[in-house]
This record gives C-alpha cells, structure tokens and sequence, in this order.
C-alpha cells in the first residue's frame, strides 16, 4: 500500500487539509492523478487522526483493505493518545508497524514542527501550516506528493 501523511498536533489543520487535497468530508474512497501515472489512482482518504479516532493500526490495515484502494492518505498526531497510549501511540510507532506491514511511506507532510519522530524520504514540515491558508498548504503538499 502506498501511504501519504500528514502529521500534526491539535490545530494545525489537518482535516481542513485533507479535506481541501480530497473533497472527502470524512472518509471516502477518490481518485487523485499524480504527475508521473497515466490514469488516476484510487484513493482512500480518512480525515481524522488514527489516535484521536481510537483506531489501531491492525483495525486500520484491515479498514484500508476492505476498500480496494491503491493508495492511502490519512493523519496521526505525533503524540499518543492521552489515555491509551499502548494502543494509539506516536505517530513513529504507527509508521512503524505499517512499514512492517509492507507499506510504502511515499509522502509525510508535517503541520507545524511536531513529525512525533517521524523519518522518511519525502517528509517536509510546514511550519507556518497551522496560520496559512489552507489552500495555499494545500497547493504546496499536492506538490510534494506529486498530485495534479
């Protein structure tokens, strides 16, 4: 699975950025062309952080499955969550395991200077995210990401 995400604390917009890159309201599967393919990629995007959500990372492996997508964009907060931390941990902990899993971290975008430990190739911060236009962060992720 091809995996794209954005990190960030409480405030920094998360939703509002994905929402903008997707259309999707809540979660939805969509189909976004990147740069360097030929047709659209299908999509599944979920707004909310997997931490605040209470969704673990087997129960996400397997919510991503069920939808037949290629890729995924999703949001976790580079903290655990406050009182289940075991379960919903930092966003280091969930990239982890889903490296484990097989997928492939093509994107990070981080909103505001928190990546929760976060190392990938392709992982810019965005710092001034969280007071920006949404849809100027957006215009410069979708670049990052290799989005049209």
């Amino acid at each position: 699975m091809d995996a794209y995400i954005i990190i960030g604390n409480t405030n920094t917009r998360k939703a509002s950025l994905v929402r903008s890159l997707t259309g999707c309201f809540n979660r939805s599967v969509r189909d976004i062309q990147l740069q360097s393919a030929k047709k659209p990629l299908r999509f599944y995007a979920r707004v909310g952080t997997l931490q605040d959500t209470r969704v673990t990372v087997e129960q996400f492996a397997a919510e991503v499955a069920r939808t037949r997508a290629e890729a995924v964009l999703f949001c976790l907060s580079p903290e655990p969550q406050k009182t289940d931390a075991l379960d919903y941990p930092d966003a280091q902990t969930y990239v982890a395991a889903l490296r484990e899993l097989g997928w492939r971290i093509k994107g990070v975008a981080v909103l505001g200077q928190n990546s929760g430990g976060v190392r990938a190739p392709n992982l810019r911060q965005y710092t001034a995210a969280p007071t920006a236009p949404v849809n100027a962060t957006a215009r410069d992720v979708r670049a990052q990401f290799g989005w049209l």
